[in-house]
């Protein structure tokens, strides 16, 4: 749907423009996989650069978090600014990567703050108001957050919206609630390339205790996410995978959903669940010894109804 009142709020920062003709921002810290907290884009330095991944197809990579952004003859369109810093980088290096092109739109993987902000920088550094895209469940959300750099969509959709700028196509896909209610993913079809944020990583069990996950519908998400054609993904975290990447997340939450079923069948408590369970097909997965526990913890709530 496309909203004809949409909500402005004002933009509060006011960066130098000429912060945005040099190439790459850098700042202190190292990229790491280990945080999808707000705090680690923007509170800490990060480090920000970008990877050709398929022709005209790239991963913006800002410290623990991924952007991406598609060059089409009709202009560039940019996923997920992170954060205010990073959206400066994501600026750079979008006018590296195709110069003297139009920012066409952005486009919010989500509603959470630690993708979603920044759209402001990108505005200013592009001139006008480049639209912003976003799953319709994500637009009260973040109208109620009141946020001035994360300004609220000025388009939504429902269920499928395609985008076609200069030829080519940037598909976007709500495969129902998983991590929120109002993720969705992106394919670009003459490439092959998925970009997909939270509710799927490369190797890396789920993010600690599965914050605002919606369990009884995952699993369907999951499986229509497999019913698309692609063969390359860029992840919200971590580093770029394929098909087989999927499968493997697919496997895990099935294998996670088992365990803990089992241990429910068993009568264990949810602390003794998650100090029994154990995956060691996963245990060299990323944060498995800090997050596994609590994942299990997640989906014994869910299993058992609490």
């Amino acid at each position: 749907m496309i909203r004809n009142d949409p909500v402005r709020l004002p933009i509060r920062v006011q960066l130098p423009l000429a912060a945005l003709a040099v190439a790459p921002l850098a700042c202190a810290a190292p990229a790491d996989d280990s945080a999808d907290d707000p705090a680690d884009a923007t509170d800490q330095g990060i480090e920000v650069s970008h990877t050709e991944v398929a022709e005209g197809v790239y991963q913006l990579n800002a410290g623990s978090h991924n952007a991406f952004f598609v060059d089409t003859d009709g202009g560039v369109v940019a996923f997920d600014p992170i954060s205010i810093e990073a959206a400066v980088g994501l600026a750079v290096a979008i006018r590296s990567a195709a110069p003297d092109k139009p920012l066409a739109a952005v486009v919010y993987s989500h509603s959470d703050a630690d993708h979603a902000t920044g759209a402001p920088v990108l505005r200013q550094a592009f001139g006008g108001d480049v639209p912003i895209i976003a799953q319709e469940n994500a637009f009260p959300i973040i109208v109620a957050g009141g946020d001035p750099d994360l300004p609220p969509p000025d388009i939504t959709f429902a269920d499928e919206m395609t985008l076609r700028f200069g030829g080519r196509a940037i598909e976007l896909h709500y495969l129902g609630p998983s991590h929120t209610d109002n993720l969705l993913v992106a394919l670009v079809p003459d490439a092959g390339v998925l970009f997909a944020v939270d509710f799927v990583s490369n190797d890396r069990v789920g993010y600690r205790d599965l914050p605002g996950w919606h369990f009884d519908d995952l699993y369907v998400a999951l499986d229509r996410l497999m019913e698309l054609p692609f063969e390359t993904v860029v992840f919200g975290h971590g580093a770029v995978g394929d098909r087989g990447t999927i499968e493997r997340q697919l496997a895990y939450y099935a294998d996670l959903r088992d365990a803990v079923q089992a241990a429910v069948d068993e009568g264990l408590s949810e602390e003794e669940a998650m100090a029994w369970v154990r995956l060691d097909d996963y245990a060299h997965w990323g944060q498995y010894e800090a997050w596994f526990p609590m994942n299990v913890g997640a989906v014994y709530r869910w299993l058992a109804g609490g």
